[in-house]
């Protein structure tokens, strides 16, 4: 077989390991669920080895998406780690053989302070099962590498009971796209869903134009402002907007006549505004379902405070 026969067959094994964890999954996934949906302090996530990194990866997907969560190495125990953990805490415990020995000593001290336990692990009969509140079957039925040794659909399975513990999670807290955001504030997502008009409008320089004005002279001032409109204002208040788009269709419509022309007999007298405390991600709702490319930023007075533009919303 060449490498890449390998490489097929590996991701073929993981993926039919997957799919068996379906049947397996029954009553004790709810009842998990529901403890750590009730949980009133942290999930703390345990496992040593292959199983430590992916509790590691469980952790930080739980605290990412409402779940408060983080992973502890059952060795650092011994050494004043324990001092984290509460009453008010569940333990996810982690290990495919359910037998691990260092794990094994740090689940007595964790039955002492009476808090519950969620095992994963391939074995039911295992000490770990055993002892916990409940038990998640990660079985599978052999590992991909040839050799039946090292943990790759095992930890695979473990990763995505994971994934789906954190998305039954998400779905019962109904947790948002904002709610994630305020967990990623550096990511993409973050600054669209929590960055607002006023962190990224245009204020100087607007195309600031009256409605009694002719359209010779607004052209003028359109084409200055760069932002293909002009914003008609009376006794400092928005009245209208006009766009490069109206401008052409003027002069289409009135040819020679189009000088004669003021910005009032053009003008849209209800254009789109928006707060200064309005989200980038509504901005971009409201442009694409009107099909506009900027929004004017207005006080609660309707006066002109700038204007977001489309390149204004690309974060």
């Amino acid at each position: 077989m060449t490498a890449r026969e390998y490489g097929i067959r590996c991701i073929q094994d993981e993926a039919n390991a997957l799919l068996e964890l379906i049947p397996k999954m029954d009553e004790e996934f709810d009842r998990a669920v529901e403890l750590m949906f009730r949980c009133h302090g942290k999930i703390i996530v345990t496992g040593v080895g292959k199983s430590g990194h992916v509790g590691a990866k469980i952790a930080a997907t739980l605290s990412s998406t409402g779940t408060p969560s983080f992973f502890i190495n059952p060795l650092d125990v011994f050494h004043g780690d324990l001092g984290v953990m509460t009453s008010d805490d569940v333990v996810l415990a982690i290990s495919n053989s359910g037998q691990t020995d260092e794990l094994l000593r740090f689940i007595p001290m964790v039955l002492q302070m009476q808090i519950p336990i969620i095992a994963m692990s391939g074995n039911p009969d295992s000490l770990l099962a055993k002892y916990a509140n409940y038990h998640l079957n990660v079985s599978v039925h052999h590992e991909a590498d040839p050799m039946n040794l090292a943990p790759t659909s095992s930890a695979t399975a473990q990763m995505v009971m994971g994934d789906a513990l954190a998305v039954a999670l998400i779905k019962k807290r109904n947790f948002q796209p904002q709610d994630f955001a305020q967990f990623h504030p550096g990511g993409e997502l973050g600054k669209r869903l929590l960055t607002t008009a006023q962190d990224v409008m245009r204020t100087t320089d607007l195309p600031v134009i009256t409605p009694d004005m002719h359209l010779g002279e607004a052209i003028i001032h359109v084409s200055k402002g760069k932002l293909g409109l002009g914003v008609a204002e009376t006794d400092g208040r928005v009245a209208g907007l006009i766009t490069d788009g109206d401008i052409r269709r003027a002069m289409e419509k009135w040819q020679a006549r189009f000088f004669d022309r003021t910005v009032a007999d053009i003008m849209t007298t209800t254009p789109k505004t928006v707060s200064p405390q309005t989200k980038i991600s509504e901005i971009q709702r409201i442009m694409n379902k009107y099909k506009i490319h900027s929004v004017l930023v207005v006080d609660k007075d309707h006066r002109l405070l700038g204007v977001v533009d489309h390149y204004s919303c690309m974060i």
